[in-house]
């Protein structure tokens, strides 16, 4: 996964080698987590949460097979945040058999980065 791309809206997108790859956002930042997903070898991994209003928010999305895609309901009280922490504790475990990477995402949370257990 060493592509690096910026997309016309001015998203930059340089997942370098990591092992999996975590997109979040809400409905907002869709266009942009569909326009990444399609640009993604077959063989990647991860993680998508789309944070929306309501369960009629909720749209069809094309991923690799690897992905998981997660929509979160505000109005059944799921949240971005809890969420993405949960899976970064899952993903990044401090381990003594290895080292894991992903890179992230999120929309509205700054700028991506490279998330390290080291």
């Amino acid at each position: 996964m060493s592509t690096s791309e910026t997309f016309a809206d001015g998203i930059a997108w340089s997942p370098c080698d990591a092992d999996r790859l975590l997109l979040a956002g809400d409905e907002n930042a869709l266009g942009t987590i569909r326009l990444i997903l399609a640009t993604l070898p077959a063989k990647s991994r991860g993680q998508v949460f789309i944070e929306v209003q309501s369960e009629g928010d909720i749209e069809s999305i094309d991923a690799p097979g690897r992905f998981a895609v997660c929509w979160l309901v505000r109005d059944r009280g799921q949240a971005m945040r809890r969420s993405i922490d949960a899976w970064l504790a899952e993903m990044l475990p401090v381990s003594a058999f290895g080292e894991s990477t992903v890179y992230a995402w999120i929309a509205a949370d700054g700028q991506a980065r490279l998330l390290s257990s080291n």
